[in-house]
């Protein structure tokens, strides 16, 4: 998802046990996601470990039940071959330390699912354990292969002259990290690429491939703040569409800007900060909801997906009340995730299989909750504070805890 909206009152739990100090084992930095959504400041600490890390109670004092541990087993099956083969930059495992797990995985029946994560896994703790979740889901939405009366929303692919590059202004001593995101204009100047409001005002029309035409403008946004979902024709055709890039312009959340201007909250005039009170207040006020929505200058470039479900960032589907985004600097993704919230219908074992661009830092988490009304309702109110654990293999566990002594 990717747009957090709302606070919870935060719980208190008990305390870890022997905490490993900051900085014991140094590891690299992970490469962020493609900014496709709102952007949270991560804190300073630059990794997990870095953050401290302290050893969580044993697996069998987590609440986890069946249903849980068969989901979490079957997804933790899908993110093996991906386990194994990425750096983890969260400082926390090595590949060779996923494999016994992932052997033991592939061999154990769903009967076996809580057993199997309490022989192979300890929760460790990341700094202050305090974890925040929000919630996305795949959003369905009318669309239509054709431009006909009713679609006239351009879902575009990606643009051909949207590059990497550095201005000449930038001398070459300055030029670090990724180059920015831009294009070469006529005089052939790289510069900033088209905003939110030159994109809605046709400056991509005849110069961007689109794969389909969506029905309402408001819906489409809030499908490109999600950065996937599905388009329906008439004739009831389901195109799963999927993120491919941004245009590298600057995300503001917009629920931000009306809580700010006081729009948001309870009373008379006022809306709710959940998705579905920012949607009224836009119908409600098309004038100035249009105004609202080019405020965030983003705008995200899709491709035609096929096959089983949304893929998250780690390359595999997510799966409702499974799938979960989390920061790859703290968690390394494909592992198990353990949250215990103020939110009871998000407690439970996660998989950590997705990224979003406001899922920075240490115990922030997103939610996948699925296709439907009832997902884009959880999805949309959900704001959880509460507890988290990470889990990873023994053999990992151990040598975090000697790194300690």
């Amino acid at each position: 998802m990717r747009l957090p909206l709302g606070l919870a009152i935060l719980l208190t739990l008990g305390a870890c046990g022997r905490v490993i100090p900051q900085g014991s084992i140094p590891q690299p930095v992970a490469t962020p996601p493609p900014a496709s959504v709102p952007v949270i400041s991560a804190p300073v600490a630059a990794n997990a470990v870095l953050a401290g890390i302290a050893l969580g109670p044993a697996f069998a004092a987590l609440s986890v039940n069946d249903a849980d541990a068969r989901n979490a087993l079957a997804g933790f099956i899908e993110s093996c071959p991906r386990l194994l083969t990425r750096d983890d930059a969260s400082g926390l495992t090595r590949r060779e330390d996923w494999r016994g797990a992932c052997d033991a995985a592939r061999s154990t029946p769903q009967t076996r699912a809580r057993a199997f994560f309490a022989e192979q896994f300890m929760p460790v703790q990341i700094g202050d354990g305090r974890a925040f979740a929000t919630g996305y889901f795949e959003p369905e939405i009318a669309g239509s292969r054709t431009r006909r009366p009713g679609f006239d929303v351009p879902v575009y692919a990606m643009p051909p002259d949207l590059v990497r590059a550095w201005p000449d202004d930038v001398p070459m001593s300055e030029r670090t990290g990724r180059a920015p995101l831009g294009r070469y204009d006529e005089a052939g100047r790289f510069v900033l690429y088209h905003d939110r409001a030159a994109i809605e005002d046709g400056a991509l029309s005849g110069k961007a491939p689109i794969i389909a035409w969506a029905a309402d403008p408001v819906e489409f946004f809030f499908l490109q703040i999600q950065g996937s979902g599905r388009l329906r024709s008439p004739e009831g055709e389901v195109i799963r569409i999927g993120y491919a890039g941004q245009n590298g312009r600057e995300y503001v959340g917009i629920g931000g800007v009306m809580r700010e201007r006081g729009l948001l909250g309870e009373g008379p005039g006022k809306y709710s900060g959940s998705m579905q009170g920012i949607m009224a207040y836009i119908r409600q006020n098309p004038r100035e909801g249009r105004d609202l929505m080019r405020l965030n200058k983003s705008w995200i470039f899709f491709t035609e997906l096929k096959g089983d479900g949304p893929l998250g960032a780690l390359g595999v589907p997510v799966r409702r009340e499974t799938s979960v985004a989390a920061d790859p600097a703290y968690v390394p993704l494909g592992a198990p995730v353990w949250l215990e919230l103020d939110r009871t219908e998000a407690n439970g074992l996660w998989i950590a299989q997705d990224t979003g661009g406001a899922i920075k830092g240490a115990n922030r988490f997103d939610t996948f909750w699925g296709a439907g009304e009832e997902a884009r309702r959880i999805a949309g109110g959900m704001s959880g504070r509460g507890r988290a654990y990470v889990l990873v293999p023994r053999a990992a566990a151990a040598r975090l805890d000697a790194a300690s002594q």
